[in-house]
């Protein structure tokens, strides 16, 4: 029994110092150096390669730049032209004195010195009115 327990003991502290690792070789690496930098070459390719031909005989510029078939967007053109004429027109039916009534003088000499006449802080005046209503 005494000798199992050596057996045992001497075993396990042999193999527990023995290397359980496989060495690989592996194959040298070629390093070049360049005046500013250092770099791994890495190896050449195992397998020849072949480059295939390309056809570029498909080519249509019909397909590569098509004409815009759909509509412009005339009619939110349209649209835009309208709403600058109603708002011409009842910036002409708007008056000083309403403007002034609705906003106030200080704002309405504000408007008209950022804008340059009374006319613009009039029409500023009706879009104000008009987005109070919607």
């Amino acid at each position: 029994m005494k000798h199992l327990y050596v057996l045992v003991t001497a075993t396990l502290i042999f193999t527990g110092c023995v290397e359980q690792q496989i060495k690989v070789k592996q194959p040298p690496v070629t390093v070049k150096e360049t005046n500013s930098t250092t770099y791994v070459v890495p190896p050449p390719p195992q397998k020849h390669i072949a480059l295939k031909e390309v056809q570029d005989d498909n080519y249509s510029p019909e397909y590569m730049y098509p004409d815009d078939k759909y509509k412009k967007d005339t009619l939110v053109e349209a649209k835009q032209e309208s709403t600058d004429n109603s708002i011409e027109k009842a910036a002409a039916q708007m008056s000083k004195e309403e403007c002034i009534s609705m906003i106030g003088e200080e704002k309405f000499n504000k408007y008209t010195q950022m804008y340059g006449n009374e006319s613009a802080s009039i029409k500023r005046c009706t879009l104000l009115k008009s987005m109070q209503k919607s």
